[in-house]
């Protein structure tokens, strides 16, 4: 199996929601299916069909996101330098704009572009990859083509 790579931060994320999930979610969930199994017929019963959807769903998460611990494999760009590679905080200026934007390069796990986490299978952080402060970089977006020059690459 390929290793998933993740930050420290994105591993105990999931870490911290995979025991909510069994120690709060999963619990929950059973009370409320059996709470709804004493309203009587289960067929017409939308509130236990609502809890047993609802506990398939926690169940389902559960399973993956044991999958995906099972295989990460936990960089700490700290201990890294250079070039952009994974871990990397980037920041770049739209050549067209003029706008900086601040992005670290993230597993597609922990991915949040709101959040300034650049899934590393992302076009932007695909272009990145290898390059160095200065450089300027095209990327084809689903907006169209960008322009961005690197201004900094730091590690933390």
């Amino acid at each position: 199996m390929e290793k998933i790579l993740m930050t420290r931060a994105g591993f105990t994320a999931l870490e911290t929601e995979l025991k909510t999930l069994k120690s709060v979610e999963r619990p929950a969930i059973i009370k409320a299916i059996a709470e709804a199994r004493e309203h009587g017929d289960l067929s017409e019963n939308a509130e236990y069909h609502s809890a047993r959807e609802k506990q398939s769903f926690i169940e389902g998460r559960i399973k993956e996101i044991e999958g995906v611990i099972s295989l990460a494999e936990v960089i700490d760009p700290t201990k890294l330098s250079g070039s952009v590679k994974f871990g990397a905080t980037v920041t770049v200026v739209d050549e067209d704009t003029d706008e900086e934007k601040t992005w670290q390069i993230v597993g597609e796990h922990e991915a949040n572009i709101e959040k300034g986490l650049l899934n590393i299978k992302s076009p932007i952080a695909r272009a990145l990859i290898g390059k160095e402060e200065g450089d300027s970089v095209e990327v084809r977006t689903p907006g169209g083509e960008k322009s961005y020059e690197i201004l900094t690459i730091a590690y933390k």
